[in-house]
Formats: structure tokens, C-alpha cells, sequence
């Protein structure tokens, strides 16, 4: 069996035909651009109602991944957990089971490094082209085709799907070859954690100093605690809107699985290793389904009253 499929992959233009699966927070957004571009696309969510602003802007309905495969040229999904990335790939009616030789599939959930390299062994016997590519950014990043894009995979199926990406993102950067792009994602998430914190902990400290915490931030975000959370998501808090740019549930699980890869290869994070049982925390008080800034109601119980 070759090392890739038996002809180089034909770069994404406007009239390729794109599959989609996945509709959430992030997902409706991204697909959204791809909508714009001209792009023929279909697509598929487990909850049709969710891709029905797709639908309306021109995107046509498929009953399953395996439907979606059929009538696609390259297919991005972007789902919630790793078990829904192995039941859309490898499933009975998942992708796999309607792919042709030459089709290009773009994993853009954050999943586990070893499923996007079983996922890329499977397309290698299919003659498949596999890429995955998780992203950062949020809500704000997917509104704005602003992503930032790790990629891995094999160098010929990148660069076709570039223009795609480039319809997504400002920052694209490749990783290397199956699995490094979900690798990178966890250096990103590790990163995140423990920014997080420091954010939920530093208005904790100014509210009970007394500070105005907009003045606080003005001062603060100019040097070097500048960060994305610092601009995008300490505003939110200020203004008790915990609506998810990205959910609880699902940062519990890429810590969850950036931990598990840490342990794997011997390594002790203790950060992460804290940082993940306060959202076991904020989980257990009913705000899985909030955003990542929600941290600070976790805090905020473990404190005196702040509010």
C-alpha cells in the first residue's frame, strides 16, 4: 500500500465540494465562512436543528457522516468528544464507510494524539488523506475567521487544504506528520489552564483590595500579563456572562487528555493536575456547560463572598 494516496490531492478551490459535521458553538460559525466562500457544502449534526442557520444560508442536509462522505471532496469535522470523533470516522455509518480514494478528511476537534494517528493509519489502507488540526480561539476566534490552526498530517494533504484553513484562521502553523497538530492543541490548553487561574485569581484579589476592576485591567493588560484571556474573557466575568465560548465539559476533557498523554511519557504537571480538579469542581456545581471562565465561580465559593 503506498504512503499516500496514488495521486497528490487537488488543492481546495471554490467549486470543491466540502463535507461538514459538527454544528456547535464553534463549528456553525467556521462553516459559516466556508458558506460564504461559494463552497457547495453538506452537512451533518447529530441535532438537525443546530445546522439549520446552514441550511439556510445554502448548505444541504445529509443523514449521517457516511452520506456526507459520498458527496464531498474534503470533509471537516469538528465534534465534541473523542469517542464522537471515533463513532463519525470508524463508525457504521461514519465516514470511512462512504470515503473514496483521494478524499481529504480534516479533524478540527481536539481529540487524543493516538485516534488522530489511528484515524491516519485507517486512511492510509483507504487511500484517504487524513489531517487534524484543532483550534484555538473560541467563540470570538470562529466569529471572526480569526483561529488559530495547529496542523499534523502528512505535508501533500496540508498544503491542498490550505485555502481552507486560510478561510478559518490568521494563524496556521504546521506541526508535522499524524497527530502533532492534537499534540500542539495540548501545549495550547496547558498554556490556557494555568492563565486561567491567574486571571480568576488576580480579580478575586482586586475586588477584595477594592479596586476598580476595569481600572485594574486597563493598567495590567498593557504590560506583561497581556494575554487573549486577559482581553476576551475577564470582561465577561466582570459582566456575569458565563455564556460558552468554550464549554466547561469540554476543557475538562482536553486537560483530561493532555494529562493522560503527560503520564504516558513520564511527565509530572502539577499545574494542570490542579487546575483540572477546580473544573471537576465548577462541573460538579452545574456549570459544565458553561464557558472556561466560569473558573471564577469555583473560586468565588472557595472565598468569602465577592459578589
Amino acid at each position: 500500500m503506498p504512503d499516500q494516496p496514488p495521486s497528490s490531492p487537488t488543492t481546495v478551490t471554490g467549486s470543491t465540494r466540502i463535507g461538514w459535521v459538527g454544528a456547535g458553538v464553534m463549528g456553525l460559525s467556521m462553516c459559516g465562512h466556508v458558506l460564504a466562500k461559494g463552497h457547495p457544502v453538506t452537512v451533518y449534526s447529530r441535532t438537525r436543528s443546530k445546522a439549520q442557520p446552514l441550511i439556510d444560508q445554502g448548505a444541504v442536509w445529509a443523514d449521517s457522516p457516511r452520506e456526507v462522505a459520498e458527496q464531498s471532496d474534503v470533509v471537516v469535522t469538528i465534534v465534541g468528544f473523542p469517542p464522537d470523533v471515533r463513532d463519525v470516522y470508524l463508525g457504521e455509518a461514519g465516514l470511512f464507510a462512504g470515503a473514496r480514494a483521494g478524499t481529504i478528511f480534516v479533524d478540527m476537534t481536539t481529540t487524543q494524539p493516538s485516534l488522530a494517528r489511528e484515524i491516519a493509519a485507517v486512511g492510509e489502507r483507504a487511500q484517504v488523506a487524513t489531517v487534524d488540526a484543532p483550534v484555538s480561539g473560541g467563540d470570538v476566534g470562529a466569529k471572526n475567521a480569526a483561529l488559530s490552526i495547529m496542523v499534523g498530517g502528512e505535508r501533500a494533504a496540508v498544503d491542498a487544504v490550505m485555502p481552507l484553513f486560510e478561510t478559518l484562521g490568521k494563524k496556521i502553523v504546521y506541526q508535522g506528520g499524524p497527530g502533532n497538530g492534537q499534540h500542539a492543541k495540548m501545549c495550547n490548553q496547558i498554556v490556557i489552564a494555568g492563565t486561567m487561574i491567574g486571571v480568576c485569581e488576580s480579580l478575586l484579589y482586586g475586588h477584595k483590595a477594592g479596586l476598580d476592576l476595569e481600572t485594574m485591567l486597563g493598567a495590567i493588560s498593557g504590560g506583561a500579563a497581556a494575554c487573549w484571556t486577559l482581553d476576551n474573557l475577564a470582561p465577561r466575568i466582570l459582566k456575569r456572562n458565563f455564556d460558552p465560548g468554550f464549554f466547561v465539559e469540554h476543557f475538562i476533557k482536553d486537560m483530561g487528555i493532555a494529562l493522560d498523554e503527560a503520564k504516558a511519557m513520564g511527565l509530572a504537571l502539577p499545574g494542570l493536575a490542579l487546575v483540572h480538579q477546580l473544573y471537576m469542581a465548577v462541573q460538579a456545581q452545574g456549570y459544565g456547560q458553561r464557558g472556561t471562565h466560569a473558573l471564577m465561580l469555583a473560586l468565588e465559593q472557595m472565598s468569602s463572598p465577592v459578589r
